[in-house]
């Protein structure tokens, strides 16, 4: 197969890694790429939100598969454009990736199908409404805003205080564009989070390896929220119980909900998850693999990604069987200072060629730029440097191991990824966002 990816962070690094491991792929394209998917793949430029400029590409380049990376393309309707052209592409019609694009329209598939979820507390366009509206609700709580936000839109609030600061900049401010002019407020879920995705068909589905990821900006959960800062993957995590109840209760009745209204999938269906001690709940939908899980989740994939890919896209997925390395992996993200508000950029990479040859480990680029044989800094969150072991413990230190030896201005990373679980064998407790 000749394979186009469309995206240009690190999961689309870790997807054109995991492509080229297959005996099926001929060549792989990726745009717009970055510096580190460019050793990798060919990269070609692209504007995301342009669904026909990619339409075009992948019929100039004769490629025989496109997969979507992220998940602007999906919002403004690349697939329906490949569909209505006859092109295979896999990724969700843009009917679909509502389910990311809008998490009002989310919560209520959820409700309409008595999907497990949180309580809501109402949807509002009005700062002076919500906060109206937030004097009978229960602490914490949490506020999302309606449209796609990069994973900065969400806060977990445990105070007036905290939930008005963020109305304002949601409601008044416009800080988030058209994306926050409208808020949901639901309760805040105790429990322990985990990523559940699957690639369907839209009727069959392949299970991915379970993940955990982090989503605030600093050590202990502090600070705010991000695209996410690291990953990890070990089957603990998603005992079998726990497996067969979010199956049952979750994933068939989303799946039958879809088809119900008439709303084709086909693609990575990301199911983010609250285990509760009432069981499991959803917290969001994303209409594609995760970042950083994806990472995470790909080192652990012993099986062949691109066929499965194609098959899915073709509609006949049901009879292709997943494979996982029976161990663990890590990914640690590292960001540029000011990450996630105000990232600064532009800044040298040292020790790149260090790192990638620390034994076991594996860095996937983000944001990175070439120019010559030097690279530099061009976005919030710059490099993955990842891991596959026998043990957590291990996979976390080879990763943290190679993290160190990168070297920019400002970089950081979180230093406890997967430490709680590594070292008392328990996930840490942590509230919905």
């Amino acid at each position: 197969m000749k394979i186009l990816v469309i995206g240009g962070g690190g999961r689309e690094h870790a997807i054109v890694w995991k492509l080229r491991q297959s005996a099926e792929t001929q060549k792989i394209w990726c745009a717009p790429g970055n510096g580190g998917i460019a050793q990798d793949a060919e990269c070609l430029p692209l504007d995301l939100a342009d669904a026909k400029a990619a339409a075009d590409l992948a019929g100039r380049l004769g490629a025989d598969l496109t997969i979507v990376g992220p998940e602007l393309p999906l919002v403004c309707g690349i697939a329906d454009e490949f569909a209505r052209r006859g092109m295979r592409v896999l990724g969700p019609l843009q009917s679909a990736a509502r389910l990311e694009g809008s998490k009002i329209f989310s919560k209520e598939f959820l409700q309409r199908h008595a999907i497990p979820t949180a309580k809501l507390y109402g949807v509002f366009d009005s700062a002076q409404a919500a906060r109206k509206a937030l004097g009978s609700a229960r602490w914490p709580v949490v506020i999302k805003a309606d449209g796609l936000c990069a994973g900065k839109g969400v806060l977990v609030a445990s105070s007036m205080a905290e939930a008005s600061e963020f109305l304002e900049r949601a409601l008044e401010r416009e800080e988030f564009g058209d994306a926050g002019k409208r808020v949901l407020i639901e309760e805040g879920l105790a429990g322990q989070e985990l990523s559940y995705i699957v690639l369907t068909d839209g009727e069959k589905f392949l299970a991915m390896a379970p993940a955990r990821d982090h989503k605030r900006a600093f050590d202990g959960d502090r600070g705010p929220n991000t695209g996410g800062m690291g990953a990890y993957s070990i089957d603990e995590i998603f005992p079998r119980d726990l497996e067969v109840s979010t199956i049952e209760t979750i994933l068939r009745p989303t799946l039958a909900g879809l088809q119900k209204e008439r709303i084709p999938y086909c693609g990575f269906l990301y199911i983010g998850l609250m285990v509760t001690r009432d069981g499991p709940k959803v917290l969001e939908f994303n209409c594609r693999l995760g970042d950083p899980e994806t990472q995470a989740i790909l080192l652990r994939a012993d099986f062949d990604f691109a066929a499965a890919c194609r098959e899915a896209a073709e509609g006949r997925l049901g009879g292709v069987k997943a494979r996982w390395l029976p161990a663990a992996s890590a990914t640690i993200v590292i960001a540029s200072e000011g990450y996630p508000t105000h990232p600064v950029l532009g800044k040298r990479i040292d020790g790149l060629r260090e790192a990638e040859a620390v034994p076991g480990a594996v860095v996937f680029h983000a944001g990175t730029k070439r120019d010559g044989d030097v690279y530099y800094t061009c976005g919030g969150r710059v490099l993955a440097a990842g891991a596959a072991a026998s043990t957590l413990e291990e996979a976390c230190r080879t990763a943290y191991v190679a993290a160190e030896k990168v070297q920019f201005e400002g970089a950081h990373y979180r230093r406890d990824i997967g430490v709680g679980l590594a070292a008392k064998g328990a996930a840490v407790e942590r509230r919905n966002g």
